[in-house]
């Protein structure tokens, strides 16, 4: 089975390097280079193609945020890393295309499953800073007048699929709650996310909290 690709981002050295080593430990993961930069890492990404790129938010030369504007075009997934629970970049890391945003401090295997999640096309997000993320973007937006008419585009069991996944709920948990099989979530979840534009679940959770969808809590 070939290996997931890595680039690193950091321009803490130190950083890099704990990082470096964590993903060596772990035979299915393999780090293809390091960036000390983000002009850098958007260097390597178009020179190497990572598949993950963990990208660090604040560096020097070029933040992650414009070098994940500039990477998410290509075949790498951007994974972002911060040390701040929730700082003024978050949302819009996530709505640059970032396919995850983790808290260097969190558990190594938060982080492992980070980069695995985004080489697989899923997004994650640490539960800290989705739970602040939320409740500062709800907090920020005015109330739509009426849903968006996207969702008009959905059948009815793909909109039961969507409402159950924005709610935090897995394909297992959907398939179980819904009395389907798990492929079946995946194609429904797969058609919803397709008819309303959106990258992944991630992208689909601040869809739902922006056009009040869901309530936080």
């Amino acid at each position: 089975m070939k290996p997931i690709t890595v680039l690193v981002a950091d321009d803490q050295a130190l950083v890099r390097a704990a990082l470096v080593a964590l993903l060596g430990s772990q035979p299915d993961l393999t780090v293809v280079a390091e960036a000390a930069n983000g002009a850098d890492a958007v260097a390597l990404a178009r020179d190497l193609t990572p598949d993950v790129v963990l990208m660090d938010i604040r560096m020097p030369v070029m933040d992650g945020l414009e070098a994940t504007r500039r990477i998410v075009g290509g075949a790498s997934r951007v994974v972002v890393l911060t040390t701040y629970g929730l700082d003024e970049y978050v949302y819009d890391a996530l709505r640059a295309g970032a396919s995850g945003f983790l808290l260097k401090h969190a558990p190594p295997e938060e982080l492992l499953l980070g980069v695995r999640a985004a080489a697989d096309g899923v997004a994650l997000v640490s539960p800290a800073v989705t739970r602040l993320l939320i409740e500062a973007f709800t907090g920020e937006r005015p109330r739509p007048a009426r849903p968006p008419a996207a969702l008009s585009l959905l059948t009815t069991r793909e909109r039961e699929v969507f409402d159950l996944m924005v709610g935090g709920l897995t394909n297992t948990e959907i398939a179980r709650t819904l009395c389907i099989a798990e492929t079946t979530v995946k194609t429904h979840a797969g058609r919803a996310l397709a008819k309303l534009d959106l990258r992944d679940r991630v992208h689909a959770v601040l869809y739902a909290y922006e056009h009040h969808l869901v309530t936080p809590g």
